[in-house]
């Protein structure tokens, strides 16, 4: 985790900590570290925030400074722009988006030529670039002249092949299904519903009206409730609700249920377990995975692995080992034969798949696996590493987890941005994970910190 680029991008309030100088310093790096003995392209997509307008911009001048041609899809998903980078032979693709984050907030994703989260060791060459510009250093990259400066080209036919290559992974029509979308005012808007009607489905669409400051507000896989409301209100066959750049998905069975990633992940696994394609594959999921999901796996006989949270690590630990499926609680869902990333409407498509062939409703390819309780609360600390070692905390920890058994766990963490620590117990009720949870965090304002 660098100074200014997380587990998912550089992030921040616009024009805050994410600055158009910022924008334009970043493409000034990657159009010079990309151009070398080429000329440079790189593809970039956007969300519906206001201030991505601005960001696309000064990326645009910093890579067209550096003498990089700067392909632009306009408004669409991050996992589009990692499937146009690797499909068109990009040397790399840009996000510009802040995910489920507020309107306000933006940021800057990167992809690379595989379509896969850039690798730490150019992210750390461009924030060294960046500190050195912020610190008022003479830029050292030589600028573009005559013939060799960049240019912009208008790319949505990359967007549109896209499109067309989700069409392409449907396994029947969904002809009779009555279908719901919530399109959080993103960067599905558009893309969404067209899919689904090309397929065929009776398609439902709420909050896909951007107006560049409702990006999430209230709506999409942050705010699930309007959706499980709508499938019940119009009898839809199944809901899917998606994040601001579309690169997450949670559904809705048919009875309102909310159906999240690790019922998702358990439907495909046991779907693909029962068509003969599963092989030796092991589902990989992050720590956050709800217990529930590893004794459903345990009773089909499916492995599993987990990772770091974070769907970078998912993804690294898919590519490293061949696994079919992997993803987080949250949505992010990767198919390791089909993406690098999570894909929210490829993740929709999947489950349609399960449910079309087994001609069961999701309400019953879910029902095998239940959620444990779980509660997780957030701990201000003076210091993480030492409250972490602290001998009465790894005490109350230890006798937690004996006391809970096999009937559950604990995960303590520490935040990758904040002076947080993250304390998570899933047991048999609620009462039990909050009584287990402030046991351990009675333990740490022992250790005074």
């Amino acid at each position: 985790m660098g100074k200014y680029f997380g587990t998912d991008g550089f992030r921040g309030e616009a024009n805050v900590d994410l600055t158009v100088m910022h924008a334009f310093e970043i493409g000034r790096y990657l159009g010079w570290y990309y151009g070398k003995d080429k000329k440079a392209r790189v593809v970039i997509g956007k969300d519906t925030r206001r201030s991505s307008y601005m960001l696309e911009s000064a990326l645009c001048a910093g890579l067209t400074a550096s003498g990089a041609d700067a392909y632009l899809l306009h408004v669409t998903t991050t996992p589009s722009v990692s499937y146009v980078a690797r499909a068109d032979d990009f040397d790399c693709g840009i996000m510009i988006s802040a995910s489920h984050n507020p309107y306000y907030d933006n940021g800057i994703k990167l992809i690379n030529g595989k379509g896969e989260k850039m690798g730490d060791e150019l992210l750390d060459e461009i924030e060294a670039y960046i500190d050195r510009a912020t610190a008022g250093e003479k830029d050292c990259l030589p600028y573009a002249i005559g013939e060799k400066i960049g240019r912009t080209v208008d790319y949505s036919a990359g967007r549109n092949r896209y499109i067309g290559f989700l069409i392409s992974l449907a396994t029947r029509s969904y002809k009779g299904k009555k279908v719901g979308l919530d399109c959080a005012n993103g960067s599905t808007w558009m893309m969404a519903k067209s899919v689904f009607d090309a397929l065929g489905a009776d398609t439902f669409v709420i909050n896909n009206h951007p107006d560049g400051l409702n990006i999430n507000v209230d709506c999409g896989s942050t705010h699930i409730e309007h959706l499980q409301k709508y499938v019940l209100d119009n009898g839809l066959d199944v809901g899917f609700a998606f994040d601001g750049d579309a690169d997450r998905c949670l559904a809705v069975d048919e009875k309102g249920n909310v159906v999240n990633g690790d019922h998702i992940l358990y439907v495909c696994a046991k779907y693909m377990q029962e068509r003969g394609i599963f092989g030796n594959s092991k589902v990989v999921t992050t720590i956050m995975s709800n217990m529930g999901l590893y004794k459903a796996l345990d009773a089909l006989g499916i492995g599993y692995e987990k990772t770091a949270v974070g769907d970078k690590y998912v993804a690294e630990n898919m590519r490293q080992n061949g696994h079919l499926i992997g993803g987080e609680q949250s949505g992010h869902i990767i198919f390791g034969r089909l993406a690098n990333t999570g894909d929210g409407i490829l993740t929709a498509i999947k489950v349609m798949e399960a449910m079309c062939e087994t001609k069961q409703p999701l309400s019953v390819l879910a029902s095998g696996m239940k959620m444990y309780p779980q509660k997780l609360k957030n701990v201000v600390v003076t210091d993480k590493d030492e409250t972490l070692n602290c001998e009465e905390v790894k005490a109350a920890v230890k006798q937690v987890e004996a006391e809970l058994g096999e009937n559950g766990r604990v995960v303590l963490r520490k935040s990758g941005t904040e002076p947080l620590l993250r304390v998570m117990v899933e047991a048999t009720s609620d009462d039990l994970c909050e009584e287990k949870v402030d046991y351990i965090i009675d333990a740490m304002r022992k250790c005074g910190k």
